[in-house]
Formats: structure tokens, sequence, C-alpha cells
């Protein structure tokens, strides 16, 4: 629609867009005179947004308002509350156990995800190799190194393709999947050998997905001081 519009439109559009909270209180003269255009320009305006006439212009101005103030977000007090309090009464701690005892068992450790998620898995593959477990986080692997490997799989949705193409084809090669994610019935937790869930409510902002990453954090952490503790 927006490329449709001739420059006076742009002009209308451009001060309403910056204005939304204004304008949805405004009569349709006033809006004419404050981006000097004809009130016949301004109804020629909310035709082409498939609305009848000005009011009913401002009423879906005014929906789209409170849909936008629906988003809130939590604060990650609230999300690590959430998470200890869904988590840590099950049995994380077996599962990091058991995880750890694959990557001590493991020559390398192979750290996976997209996005968010590709960000931890960089950090857990400095934070494994600190304490002393050589890691990488790298896409393509040299064949060599996917030998007697453990993969850990970061996803925040479970369902990531990229993620779940190059497990499977890691999978078939023989590395342990170990994965991180919010789902447990998710595709990428049921493909691995060990799958530890957090349980934090998904959150999102326009298309981002801005869920709380600080259970993956101290997932990565527990495991590599779990390793760390076994190479002892």
């Amino acid at each position: 629609m927006i490329a449709s519009f001739n420059e006076l439109e742009t002009s209308l559009y451009n001060y309403i867009s910056q204005n939304m909270d204004k304008v949805a209180y405004m009569r349709i003269r006033e809006l004419a005179d404050e981006t000097h255009v004809s009130t016949a320009t301004v109804l020629r305006f909310c035709r082409k947004l498939n609305c009848e006439g000005f009011s009913k212009f401002k009423i879906r101005l005014k929906m789209q308002l409170k849909e936008n103030k629906k988003t809130t977000i939590k604060s990650s007090q609230q999300s690590g509350v959430e998470f200890f309090e869904r988590t840590l009464k099950g049995d994380i701690e077996e599962k990091v156990r058991k995880a750890a005892s694959l990557v001590t068992k493991a020559d390398n450790v192979i750290f996976i995800g997209i996005g968010s998620s590709g960000i931890l898995a960089e950090y857990g593959a400095r934070y494994f190799s600190s304490l002393g477990k050589f890691s990488l986080y790298i896409f393509p692997i040299h064949s060599k190194l996917r030998n007697n490997s453990v993969t850990i799989a970061l996803s925040v949705s479970g369902e990531n393709n990229f993620t779940v193409t190059h497990l499977n084809i890691l999978k078939q090669e023989g590395s342990k999947i170990i994965s991180i994610t919010n789902n447990k019935l998710s595709t990428i937790a049921k493909i691995s050998d060990i799958n530890i869930p957090y349980y934090v409510t998904e959150e999102s902002f326009e298309e981002a997905n801005i869920t709380a990453q600080v259970p993956v954090v101290y997932i990565l952490e527990s495991i590599a001081r779990e390793v760390h503790k076994l190479n002892q």
C-alpha cells in the first residue's frame, strides 16, 4: 500500500506513523491542518487502507495501539524464578551429570545453534574450552573432528530446520547429541540422546524471539563444571 501512496499521502503516512497516540484522538480537520493536506486527501488515504472513513480509520488505529501496549517484557528476575521453580524441582541435576559423563568420554565437543542460541553456543564452546575440554562452534565441521564427538545443540523452540538437519547428519556419523531446549517434546529434543528442557514462558517482541536465556547459561556452566570435576 505504501508503494501506491502519492507524495501527499506519503507525507500523511509519515506523520501518522510518528504520532499514532495523538492522531487517534484528532478530528479530520485537525489532521489535515497539521499535515498541510486537504480533508479529501485524508479520506482518500483512509480508503486506500480499506477504511470507509476517518472515524473507521481511528478505530483501527486505537485497536493497533491497544495491541502494541499488550507487549510486556518480564524482568530477568521473573524469568529466573520461573526457571528455578519449574526446572530445578525436577531431574535436571541428574541430566546434567549424564550429559557431563558423555562429554567427558568424547574427544571433541561440537556446539550448534542459530540466532541468540548461536551466540550462546559460541559462549558454551569458549567456556568448556576454558575448563580444559576441547570444544568448538564452527560449521561445517571437518570429518576428523566428528569422530568420537558429542554435539551440544541449543534451540529455544527445538524446531529450527538448520539445526535439525545438521543434527541428523552428526547423529548418523556417530556423534552423541545433547540438546538444551525450552520444550522436551520438540523435534530436536526427540532426536537427542539427552535433552535438558528449561521451561520458561516464550516471549517475542515484533519479529524477535526474546525468551530469557539465563537458564541456558546456567545449564551450560553446570555441565562444564561437572565435566571439570570428573576430569580431576
